[in-house]
């Protein structure tokens, strides 16, 4: 079964606002574990491994607003373009997300909070320690 496949319509349900664009689900070394279908996988994979630079650079930064690296749970970067949204997906795991500059901010973090919660349930029951298939 290919977990890409499995999540990436989760990734596309929460693409349902007006100017998001695409959606990854990352894990903290860079791989793509899954994406949304607009975009193709050869730049999902390119942006995964991009993403997974970012999220260890706001981890880094954390003491910069008297936090822990643990504590990071989100960094929105504005180009002149558009939004890039990264989000803390559970253990190891994070998403990312693009969208255009007149998007909605407060309702697209909302819509990937709620995706966050619905993956943590995903990935956690995904994970089998010790079981043959």
């Amino acid at each position: 079964m290919n977990r890409q496949h499995d999540l990436g319509w989760m990734l596309d349900e929460a693409l349902r606002i007006p100017e998001a664009r695409h959606a990854i689900l990352l894990s903290s070394d860079g791989l793509l574990m899954a994406h949304s279908a607009d975009i193709t996988s050869d730049d999902a994979e390119r942006h995964a491994a991009a993403m997974s630079g970012l999220q260890s650079l706001a981890r880094a930064n954390a003491a910069f607003c008297g936090s822990t690296e643990k504590s990071w749970q989100q960094t929105i970067t504005e180009y002149d373009h558009g939004y890039v949204f990264l989000v803390a997906a559970g253990p190891r795991a994070y998403v990312a997300a693009s969208a255009g500059h007149d998007v909605d901010v407060e309702s697209m973090t909302h819509r990937l909070m709620e995706l966050v919660q619905r993956l943590g349930k995903e990935l956690s029951a995904g994970q089998r320690i010790g079981e043959f298939a």
